[in-house]
């Protein structure tokens, strides 16, 4: 007979999956309402809780966006890297991949409320903005950079200045981003499907980086 599946009472459940929670109503609270307008009561309300369970796991509101972020934008690019470490076809390749993630798994999704809610907030609160830049811009930045170093280095990519061309590529799809997560005049201009402008912008990058492109 075989042994019985050890099962953990509902309340432990329950308790290991608050954070998980707690985590997911921040998230929601700072894109709706805002860093600075966003309470923790309010936090805890949404998750189901109460204000003081919310303190068992974070101790103030800037510990909670910085967890937030961690565990949602930080480890996506923690698992970039590791990807693009093992990567070993060719550079064109791997930057499509890198910036198609970059947009499914973080601006496309309510995850680009945080970068929106950084740009509009983060003059407001430099520590958050200081940690923003070097937990998520400089790490993010930094794997395109070596993306388009391996290229030039192997050949693939004509020599163009690594470090502006990440800005570059940078540019567009944080507008995207915004024009997704914001209500913005159009002049009558026809919408774009961001599943279009990508590939669009993807295309066109990877022939201009060509390097037997003139």
């Amino acid at each position: 007979m075989p042994a019985p599946q050890e099962t953990k009472p509902r309340w432990e459940r329950r308790k290991d999956a608050r954070p998980q929670e707690l985590l997911a109503a921040a998230l929601a609270q700072f894109v709706e309402r805002g860093y600075a307008a966003t309470r923790l009561e309010d936090v805890a309300k949404r998750a189901g809780v109460s204000k003081g369970t919310l303190y068992l796991y974070f101790t103030n509101k800037e510990e909670l966006f910085k967890e937030v972020v961690r565990a949602n934008i930080v480890a996506t690019i923690g698992e970039a890297e590791q990807d693009a470490a093992s990567f070993d076809g060719p550079s064109g390749e791997l930057l499509s991949t890198l910036l198609l993630r970059w947009w499914t798994e973080i601006w496309a999704t309510p995850l680009g409320g945080i970068t929106k809610l950084m740009l509009s907030e983060g003059n407001n609160f430099p520590e958050l903005a200081q940690f923003y830049n070097e937990e998520v811009v400089a790490r993010g930045s930094l794997l395109i950079t070596e993306v388009l170093r391996r290229g030039i280095a192997r050949g693939e990519f004509r020599p163009v200045d690594p470090v502006v061309m990440t800005r570059v590529l940078i540019a567009p799809v944080l507008m995207l981003m915004m024009w997704t997560h914001s209500y913005m005049p159009t002049c009558d201009m026809p919408d774009v499907a961001p599943e279009a402008f990508m590939e669009t912008f993807i295309i066109t990058t990877l022939r201009g980086l060509r390097a037997d492109s003139t």
